[in-house]
């Protein structure tokens, strides 16, 4: 007959214990202990999806044209965008406008500088 200090099976052990205080179980250690719980869920949380793609992309500016227009361009035509020269470049993560910026250089490949973030509350805005 196994005993318990030999024993190879083992209790799986909670994931989140109860919250306790050193006076009992009072409804303040468990709303404690819940946020604690909580807090940790929502780290793990966001640790897990830290390394998701996102696809990151610049519009440098936009044109409608006709379709007649369109069959006509071939090498050296030039489409006359709706944003002026100068004007900041819109960057946006998997479609969802975040930020503006300007393009620079950098070790011989372009990059762009952020000039300015959009609100967390605008983005959510924009999702809708």
């Amino acid at each position: 007959m196994s005993t318990p200090e030999n024993s190879s099976a083992t209790t799986p052990t909670p994931a989140v214990p109860p919250a306790r205080s050193a006076t009992g179980t009072g409804s303040a250690a468990r709303s404690e202990g819940g946020a604690a719980a909580l807090l940790d869920a929502a780290s793990l949380s966001v640790g897990a999806v830290m390394d998701v793609p996102v696809t990151l992309s610049m519009e440098v500016g936009r044109a409608k044209i006709s379709l007649r227009n369109l069959l006509q361009l071939n090498q050296g035509s030039v489409v006359e965008l709706e944003r002026t020269a100068g004007e900041p470049l819109d960057v946006f993560v998997n479609g969802t406008l975040v930020a503006h910026g300007e393009v620079v250089v950098v070790n011989d490949k372009l990059g762009i500088r952020l000039t300015d973030v959009v609100s967390q509350a605008e983005r959510v805005r924009n999702l809708a």
